[in-house]
């Protein structure tokens, strides 16, 4: 029985090389290959290197030729069932060990300049292990720059019950590239409206900037402007 045991290990064991002695590994460079079944951990995205990338799964491929890049993604939705779908490119790496990743095929107002995708730190490279880290771009910067400010306002014109209509306005805010406000947005006048105002007007000439800074581009409809505010359950709502 021991025996039966022992031989039943090695035949595992010998299943496990063989399997790791199937996966391609270029010395040379050892980005090069697929790299899947990612684990998130303290801001970083762990690979392990496969042999191919999974059907129904995240994963990664770099090839020498080109450089080719191949992501194959579920996209932004989270929700059960995934769909996934490939994303092809080209990699290169920059000073600093960052890896930019580039999808060719896109160029709109998310991606403007070049199609850049990703750009990544890489923490760590091995002949079964990749560790990377998100950076971000300067537009992403920019970008994150405009949510911290609309949040800002927007939890100060939320900080109200509505109950009396008459102590309530509005205000356009953003800027579409294409001109226009991005929308309107109602506020109590109870609160400190100048700085209310100024954080919305800062906020629609960050945007503006920004639009002409990465190119970015819009639909040209004009956003309706609401006739008054009204009051539904203690919420500030827009009538049109």
């Amino acid at each position: 029985m021991k025996n039966l045991k022992f031989i039943t290990i090695l035949f595992l064991v010998f299943i496990s090389c063989s399997e790791n002695e199937e996966v391609e590994i270029i010395e040379s460079n050892l980005l090069l290959g697929n790299w899947s079944e990612v684990v998130y951990e303290n801001e970083k995205l762990i690979f392990k290197r496969v042999k191919e990338l999974p059907q129904e799964a995240y994963g990664l491929s770099f090839k020498e030729e080109f450089p080719e890049f191949l992501e194959r993604t579920s996209g932004f939705c989270g929700t059960p069932p995934l769909s996934f779908f490939d994303i092809k490119g080209s990699w290169q790496i920059e000073d600093r060990d960052i890896l930019k990743i580039y999808d060719l095929n896109i160029t709109n107002q998310y991606r403007p300049n070049n199609g850049l995708l990703h750009n990544f730190k890489i923490v760590s490279l091995t002949k079964d292990v990749l560790i990377l880290k998100r950076e971000l771009t300067e537009q992403e910067k920019d970008h994150q720059e405009l949510v911290d400010l609309y949040n800002e306002f927007y939890e100060i014109a939320n900080n109200k019950s509505c109950t009396d209509e008459n102590n309530w306005s509005f205000v356009g805010y953003g800027s579409k590239a294409c001109g226009g406000f991005q929308g309107y947005i109602a506020y109590s006048t109870l609160i400190d409206v100048p700085a209310f105002l100024q954080k919305v007007e800062k906020y629609t000439q960050l945007e503006d900037a920004y639009n002409r800074k990465w190119e970015i581009y819009s639909t040209c409809d004009l956003v309706a402007q609401p006739q008054k505010v009204i009051c539904l359950n203690g919420q500030a709502t827009l009538k049109y």
